[in-house]
């Protein structure tokens, strides 16, 4: 019988990496590939367990998977420091206040 690619494993190493890269947008692009991510990797690991002869491509949704966590864990420690910026320097005017000052300071 002929092997056949486990359904999306390109698509969640794809998201994996999507979450770490955008883990820097304040977390939520982050946090959105990354559960996207596991769902989809918790899907092909259930097809590939019922049936591991059948299929290919396990090692893209493991490593998919991994990068999915990674991003999910960077991601909300993103957001977590976006909020606490936020609420410590007066809320939006605080933070627009700071960032007006710097731009006069450095000539922007």
């Amino acid at each position: 019988m002929e092997k056949r690619e486990l359904p999306n494993s390109t698509l969640i190493l794809v998201f994996g990496i999507l979450s770490i890269i955008s883990c820097c947008c304040y977390g939520f692009a982050g946090i959105i590939f990354g559960i996207i991510a596991l769902v989809m990797s918790n899907r092909a690991i259930e097809i590939y367990n019922a049936d591991p002869e059948l299929y290919t491509g396990y090692q893209n949704v493991k490593t998919g998977r991994i990068l999915a966590i990674i991003g999910l864990v960077l991601s909300a420690l993103s957001l977590i420091g976006t909020i606490f910026a936020i609420f410590t320097m007066g809320g939006l005017d605080g933070i627009q206040q700071m960032q007006e000052e710097i731009l006069r300071e450095y000539g922007g």
